[in-house]
């Protein structure tokens, strides 16, 4: 009696072994962009055998536009940093090797969670960066009339296709709304012209509807090259000056510490964007961002409780729950 006990739970066990491969296998295939090979030597299998569980997947109905088939890793984690963290929701993504391939799926996870909760009426605030770009895949296009798009911070004096003034464009045309810019540099030269700027009817008007977005989508920055805002010249020329302060990374262009603290550095009075702690009163805030370089930022913004919703990858996240 207790042997076949034993024999089932073994059997179940193996069942669930199976199941959380197979799942693996798909993502990594139809969402990861991976080859069999390259799935193959990831997970330890053969490349027959991964064939195998591709062809059987597509037989079975496993597989339409999304994958129904639970990542138990994946679903742990989420529940770990919801809890560690205080975040309504967490969305955790497989790790892949390639970084960009890395961002671009953060980026779409994060855009089919924001599709899912914003509704006709809302008013959106976006932040810049490829991932963010990324979402836009996830989004369903549909009217929204009643709704409006707006940037959360100044730009970049150059476009990269995924700039703030790109980005918050793209998502105002996918819904059909109308869309805000904080048309001016991210950074000013003094915190007197920023004042001053501020004043402009025009300025003052979207800083007043990005303080009154019912959702915010958002990534961060890192302190290495990796980071477009410190490819900038302004950035790179104060890096040595923001590490030295205790800057970890930067959310919204301000330069934070590892509790999430805003550091006493003067580009953080040159700043033209929402400061973080405005993101409190958001309906839903979403984090968008992976990579073990980013775990430092991540870590701080979450600390302070700036954002309520995260999109990341498991090794991300499991560094989050490490620390």
């Amino acid at each position: 009696m207790n042997g076949g006990t034993r024999e089932r739970r073994l059997t179940a066990a193996q069942e669930i072994e199976a199941a959380q491969i197979r799942a693996r296998v798909a993502w990594l295939y139809f969402v990861g962009g991976l080859t069999q090979q390259d799935i193959a030597d990831q997970l330890g299998l053969t490349r027959l055998r991964t064939n195998k569980i591709l062809g059987q997947v597509r037989s079975d109905g496993s597989v339409f536009i999304d994958i129904r088939l639970p990542m138990a890793d994946c679903i742990e984690a989420e529940e770990k940093l919801r809890q560690r963290y205080g975040l309504e929701e967490a969305t955790v993504v497989p790790a892949l090797p390639d970084e960009t391939e890395q961002q671009r799926v953060i980026g779409e996870a994060a855009g089919a969670m924001l599709d899912r909760l914003f509704e006709n009426g809302m008013g959106l605030g976006v932040g810049w960066g490829k991932t963010l770009a990324a979402g836009l895949k996830r989004v369903t296009v549909r009217p929204m009339a009643q709704s409006w798009v707006t940037s959360v911070m100044g730009g970049l004096t150059r476009g990269s296709g995924s700039s703030t003034f790109e980005v918050a464009t793209g998502y105002a045309r996918a819904i059909s709304a109308e869309c805000y810019y904080l048309a001016a540099p991210l950074y000013f030269p003094t915190a007197e012209s920023r004042t001053m700027l501020l004043s402009h009817h025009g300025i003052s008007e979207t800083m007043r509807r990005a303080r009154s977005v019912d959702m915010a989508l958002l990534s961060c920055g890192d302190m290495t090259t990796r980071s477009l805002l410190v490819q900038t010249q302004t950035v790179s020329e104060n890096l040595d000056a923001l590490r030295a302060a205790g800057a970890v990374g930067d959310l919204l262009g301000v330069f934070l510490d590892a509790e999430g603290r805003p550091v006493d550095h003067p580009l953080n009075e040159r700043v033209l964007s929402l400061a973080p702690h405005e993101l409190n009163p958001v309906r839903h805030s979403i984090l968008a961002s992976g990579g073990l370089y980013k775990v430092p930022i991540v870590r701080a913004i979450l600390r302070a409780g700036y954002v309520k919703r995260l999109v990341t990858d498991e090794r991300c996240a499991a560094a989050l729950l490490e620390g």
